[in-house]
This record gives structure tokens, sequence and C-alpha cells, in this order.
């Protein structure tokens, strides 16, 4: 996070809201450019992607189902800007820890390692360790000594839309989002990879919450996509993983995708709309 905290220092704090005599590497100033750098990246993030998602993607006959919630889509989003602040204040703590170097994160590939191999076993070990990790959190935040309290807000959006993806409790954000932070610290990783792999990691959440239900067939068993997630916001004890099914599997919560089996949410639609047709002809 330092690089971003960088390009801002240079391009708006340092000449136009910080005095010249405060040093750019003072921890204050760093931990309140880190504060303004996430928040605004965060909110960023959510609703340029969320909105492209929600208005190329996102199929707005899934508004139809009865479980639909009334203006879902604004409590969504209010949701997640009164979380969003919140969720940042541990994270800022953990970005100003890499700022001050106390992460593995290095600069140049010559600084790996591996080389560039090492940068292509930094990106699938990330996907597989935050998998597992995000896997056991998930499935720790539904025992229900704790649901009712962090989860279960989340749970609200039974046919979620994009914007649903980032509207959770700020701890169940947090404690969800955890392994992408700590996986610099306990592995090597570059900076640059670290970031793309953050707007990743965005990107997906949104995605499995889109309502694009398509997989390709050969990855159906594999992949943990909105098909899925679906299902677990409709059945809630299944599909607790983020990109595969593997943690799924080993912990025997996997379910097929019911959408995949002609008896998802737009299929439960089809079923009401013609129950409605039916109704409407036999009322002439």
């Amino acid at each position: 996070m330092d690089l971003v905290l960088n390009v801002a220092d240079y391009y708006f704090f340092t000449p136009y809201v910080y005095p010249s005599s405060w040093p750019e590497d003072e921890p204050l100033r760093q931990i309140i450019g880190l504060m303004v750098v996430t928040n605004l990246g965060a909110a960023i993030l959510y609703l340029g992607l969320g909105a492209l998602s929600y208005f190329f993607i996102f199929d707005h006959k899934l508004m139809q189902h009865p479980q639909f919630l009334e203006n879902q889509v604004q409590r969504e989003i209010k949701y997640a800007l009164w979380s969003l602040p919140w969720i940042s204040v541990p994270t800022v703590a953990l970005f100003f820890a890499e700022v001050r170097g106390y992460s593995k994160l290095y600069d140049s590939v010559d600084e790996s390692p591996l080389g560039w191999s090492g940068l292509i076993f930094s990106m699938v070990s990330f996907l597989f360790f935050t998998d597992m990790c995000i896997y056991w959190v998930h499935r720790f935040l539904h025992h229900k000594l704790i649901y009712k309290y962090f989860h279960k807000p989340h749970h609200v959006w039974k046919i979620p839309t994009p914007f649903a993806s980032h509207a959770f409790h700020p701890v169940d954000g947090f404690v969800q989002g955890l392994p992408y932070h700590i996986y610099p610290f306990l592995f090597p990783l570059h900076k640059i990879l670290y970031l793309v792999l953050y707007v990743f990691v965005n990107i997906w959440t949104i995605s499995i919450h889109d309502g694009d239900y398509r997989v390709p067939s050969l990855m159906e068993h594999i992949i943990n996509g909105s098909a899925h997630h679906t299902d677990h916001h409709l059945f809630f004890d299944y599909n607790y993983g983020q990109y595969f099914t593997l943690w799924d599997r080993i912990g025997g919560s996997y379910r097929y995708p019911s959408a995949l089996m002609g008896k998802g949410p737009y299929d439960h639609i089809k079923k009401l709309m013609v129950l409605i047709h039916k109704k409407l002809l036999a009322l002439k």
C-alpha cells in the first residue's frame, strides 16, 4: 500500500494538503493518508465496479423474485457505505504495518526468492490460501452463537445484486477480508501484484453476487461462481467458499447449484409468471 500512498503524497497531499515541514514518512501523517486513500479507494471500487456489474451484467428480471426486497438496491448501498469506513479502521492498521516495513512485500522481481516464477506461485498460493481461510472464517460466522450478531445482515439479501457484495456488518467484512491482508505478512509478495490481487478480489466478490449463473461446464464443479453463492444466500448452510469448491467438498458443505439444475431463481420466476398468466386467463 506504500505505492498508493506515495502517489497520493506526490500528486495531492504534499502539494495541496500538508505543510512542507511535515515529513512524508511521519507515522501520523501516514495513518491519516492511509485512512483517506483506503476509504476513497474502497468506495470507488465498490460503487464503480458494482454499478458496471449492475447495469451491464446483472439480470434485472431477478428483481421480480418474491424474495427480492423492496428498495433492496438502495438498502444494500446504504448499508455498505455505512460499513466500509468502520472496516477501514483495523484495515488501515494492517496497511500501516505494511508501509512501515513489517510485511514481506517487495518492490522488484529480483527480490523474489523464485524470480518471475515466484510471481506465478504467489498468485496461485494467494488464491488457495485466502480461499481456505475464508471458507473457515465464513463457516465460523454461521455458528448459531454469533451468526445473528455479525453475519445475518448479509443474508438479508436472499436474491443479491452486485451491491450486496460489500453490504456486510463491519466485523463480518473485516474478518472475511483478513486473509487477504495476512498473506503478505506470511509469504513474499510483489507490491504491484498485491494491488492487482486486491482489485481482483473486489471484482470477484461483486461477480459472485451478480446473478450471472453461467459457468463453463468443465468448471461447474471447481469454481464457486454466482450460481453457487446464490444457493448459499438461499439455503444458508452450503457453498461457503470464495473462489473454489475444494473446501466445501472437504467440509461436506458443497451443493451443486440449483440454477444449473433448472431449479434456481430464474426458474422460480418463470413458474410464477406462468401461474399469474393462468390466473389472469381464468378471470377473463
